[in-house]
């Protein structure tokens, strides 16, 4: 839809929460997946045979996403964001279709990246398109609705993929993305009515290349440097880290050219802007690491099954949802957000904290308070963050800002899941090959049963080589807790260092010249339907029915 003069987008309460109906939809679909795949992880790795190389499934997942963020959130600001939108939909949907039929390892991870391309656009088009059609004041009563998503899906997730696991394949977490993706397109091509825009300059692609080599370079570097086949003082290693610093420079040298560069440079001269990147950007380092490994704790170290792991993740949801809501709305009643960061960041770095004692043996109610406790510091700071980024920016530029501070969060993300990640998988499998040699295996076939090792092989093995395969988990993966701590505190630090500014009363749409938003538009609305029911009612007269008659049956 193309605004114009003679018919301005109205921006009224009705219109709102009809587009707001469509983003929770397609919300939905990408959170529900990452939530059943991180259950039924042990189980994939297994029968495809990736144990030592499972951190691909994540890392895959979140390259893909962070690459296309920046490319989502400019060209949202440059072309419109509805048609963007549906394409996500529409990518993530075929690519979890190629996730269920994936015969081999590296093709279900092909898959997975495919995913990442439309999650991240459902991921920041939805933040972005909030934050055009409500005013910055009244955002933070809309982060309990889409808190509630995240809980619902990270409840449901664990407990659909722990239920495909048990009873049905691996698969069916995949095959439930088709119904629920085409239901979300539907709703959303017929929900989702946004004015549209043609670019007015030229489009940054050199921009798009740079990033997206330099962040591929970035991964592949920790990756690399990470894994016990290559380490920090192989060549290849190396070479990738060159790449890094060739692109990065690139990229930075193209945007100070660029007529409208991907992300414009001048978002680092906004102290604010930094300041919650950088809150994010750490924050995803240690946070990722957690969330994307638990699942598999969970499972393997404390012997649950998926389902019981699924359903254990349910405190941290109700803290991440209670706390997101409640800041939510008291951020819409004060206008005051920088307290919920500094509160969350103490209240995360308690939770880490407890993780690093976690071991075979701990209490299963002593893990679902952990839990909860890391679900509260994470509702406080998560959607706070998005909020201070897109009231400190321009308008014209809340699609680049709410990408550029998602990507640095996602780069977090991938850092982190790939460092701690290569820190577990490394212990795990140097746990797992003793425990198998001791039991008597021989080299091969220790290295064999190492790579296939899932939760169902581990319920018919001997009681001494269970209780050692459960104890290698424990033993990887509490430590990696330790290493996360820093970094929560650098991200306390930054919470402090946070600048307090009014929050803003129009939105974005309404900014730009784009809409007409508040009474105006209710009362313009009214104006334009008592028009059209007086057309009706001078058509229906001139038919040649009996005139006050047929006026009253048209009313």
């Amino acid at each position: 839809m193309t605004t114009t003069e003679s018919a301005p987008f109205l921006l009224t309460k009705r219109r709102i929460w009809t587009i707001f109906g469509a983003l929770i939809a397609g919300m939905l679909l990408a959170s529900l997946d990452q939530t059943i795949v991180s259950t039924a992880m042990p189980t994939i790795v297994g029968e495809l045979g990736g144990v030592e190389h499972q951190v691909w499934i994540i890392t895959a997942y979140l390259l893909a996403t962070t690459i296309v963020m920046p490319i989502y959130g400019k060209f949202g600001d440059v072309l419109g964001r509805r048609n963007l939108f549906l394409i996500a939909i529409a990518v993530f949907t075929i690519a979890s279709i190629g996730c269920a039929f994936a015969g081999s390892f590296w093709v279900f991870v092909v898959c997975r990246a495919l995913q990442g391309l439309g999650g991240g656009g459902l991921m920041i088009l939805s933040q972005a398109i909030i934050a055009d059609i409500v005013p910055a004041s009244e955002r933070g009563k809309y982060m309990g609705p889409l808190g509630a998503i995240f809980g619902l899906s990270a409840v449901a997730g664990p407990l659909l993929g722990g239920y495909f696991v048990d009873h049905l394949t691996w698969q069916w977490g995949f095959y439930i993305n088709i119904p629920i993706g085409i239901a979300a397109f539907v709703i959303a091509l017929f929900a989702l009515k946004l004015p549209s825009k043609k670019a007015e300059k030229k489009i940054d692609i050199l921009g798009v290349v740079f990033l997206s080599i330099a962040t591929t370079c970035l991964i592949f570097f920790t990756d690399f440097g990470g894994d016990a086949e290559f380490g920090w003082g192989a060549v290849a290693t190396w070479a990738w880290g060159a790449g890094l610093l060739a692109a990065a420079t690139a990229f930075v040298v193209t945007e100070a050219r660029a007529e409208d560069p991907i992300i414009p440079l001048s978002l680092f001269r906004n102290p604010i802007f930094l300041n919650a990147s950088a809150i994010g950007m750490v924050l995803g380092i240690g946070m990722f690491a957690a969330i994307g490994f638990l699942p598999t704790f969970l499972q393997m170290a404390s012997g649950t099954s998926a389902a019981a792991s699924g359903l254990l993740l349910i405190p941290m949801m109700v803290g991440m949802i209670g706390t997101s809501i409640w800041s939510g709305l008291a951020i819409t009643k004060t206008g005051k957000y920088k307290i919920y960061p500094i509160i969350g960041t103490i209240v995360m770095g308690l939770a880490m904290l407890a993780f690093t004692t976690l071991s075979a043996s701990t209490p299963i109610w002593l893990i679902c308070v952990f839990l909860f406790v890391f679900g509260v510091g994470l509702g406080l700071i998560m959607q706070v963050v998005v909020l201070v980024v897109q009231n400190a920016v321009p308008a014209a530029q809340v699609g680049t800002a709410t990408s550029t501070n998602n990507y640095f969060r996602e780069v977090g993300a991938s850092l982190g899941t790939a460092v701690f990640g290569t820190i577990f998988t490394t212990r795990l499998t140097d746990n797992l090959m003793t425990v198998f040699s001791d039991a008597g295996a021989s080299a091969s076939d220790a290295a064999n049963a190492s790579a296939t090792i899932d939760p169902s092989v581990l319920n018919d093995l001997p009681q001494g080589v269970r209780d050692g395969i459960v104890g290698a988990y424990a033993d990887a993966l509490a430590p990696v807790f330790w290493y996360i701590l820093p970094f929560i505190a650098v991200a306390f630090l930054l919470s402090l260092l946070l600048k307090q500014i009014p929050l803003s009363d129009q939105a974005g749409l309404v900014a730009r010249g784009e809409a007409i938003g508040g009474e105006e538009a209710e009362r313009l609305e009214a104006e334009q339907l008592a028009a059209k029911r007086g057309e009706t009612v001078a058509v229906s007269g001139a038919s040649g029915s009996s005139g006050p008659s047929s006026s009253h049956d048209a009313e």
